[in-house]
């Protein structure tokens, strides 16, 4: 006969298994625009970490007893520190959950999806990425509006707008993008629209540039405002355009026009 295994010690049994982390991309707003594996991961999850922007249609969808946290950023309002937000990720986990971080759109697009990636890593936590159709692409899309088109444009340049192009902590620099010929999407540009679109001007762009601002792109409340450059600011503020809200700011921008014209 051989060797009767060695007791297991306290520590080993009382110590629950570490569980993982994914990161899911969610898409730009419609739950049908989550990838296949990402929809498996929910489906295993036995807690979801959610963002605000997440289709909600995916969270009715989870499986009895899934546990989920809400932690909801609202753009100059309420938020749960990015800080704690990793600290629920890593907690979790150790508990021995399997937990899915929902974010909206791309993880790494704006999402600060690589901090909670690092601090899974630091904390010898398993972490995987689902990415997610970034909304910077698919929302323009949605509305009729391709980033690139040929004879029109080259390239697309993504940029946040979340501050002003005159505040210290701005990196962008403003006059590069003006110049670069190609498609400018704008993201958390609603309340830094009008300056945005000054810093354009300023910096030599065409005052007539096609425009577009794009509300709640992905949904069923989606709503497009065509425009210039010298005019979009003035419209988005006119019609009351709200966050969540991308601007594509290009020759591509005209077709949101036709694209108005055939859902009428």
């Amino acid at each position: 006969m051989g060797t009767p295994p060695a007791p297991l010690s306290a520590a080993a049994v009382s110590q629950p298994p570490v569980g993982r982390v994914t990161l899911v991309g969610a898409g730009p707003g419609d739950p049908g625009l989550v990838t296949r594996r990402g929809l498996d991961r929910l489906a295993e999850a036995d807690v979801v970490v959610a963002d605000r922007l997440v289709p909600h249609a995916l969270l009715r969808e989870l499986r009895a007893g899934v546990r989920v946290i809400d932690v909801s950023k609202v753009p100059r309002g309420a938020f749960v520190p990015q800080e704690r937000i990793n600290q629920i990720l890593v907690e979790e986990a150790r508990a021995g959950h399997r937990v899915v971080r929902l974010k909206g759109g791309d993880p790494f697009v704006f999402g600060r999806g690589m901090e909670e990636v690092q601090a899974c890593q630091a904390a010898g936590v398993p972490v995987e990425v689902v990415p997610g159709i970034s909304s910077a692409i698919a929302v323009p899309e949605l509305a009729g509006v391709p980033v690139t088109h040929r004879g029109l444009t080259q390239g697309f340049t993504v940029v946040s707008a979340h501050l002003p192009p005159d505040d210290p902590g701005s990196t962008v620099d403003w006059a590069g993008v003006a110049r670069t010929g190609t498609t400018i999407v704008l993201l958390m540009a609603v309340q830094t629209l009008p300056e945005v679109a000054a810093a354009l001007l300023t910096h030599g762009m065409d005052p007539a540039t096609p425009a577009a601002s794009i509300e709640n792109g992905g949904t069923d409340q989606q709503r497009v405002l065509p425009g210039r450059l010298d005019t979009i600011a003035a419209i988005a503020a006119t019609h009351g355009l709200r966050a969540p809200a991308i601007t594509v700011v290009g020759q591509v921008a005209a077709f949101a026009d036709a694209a108005q014209l055939t859902d009428a």
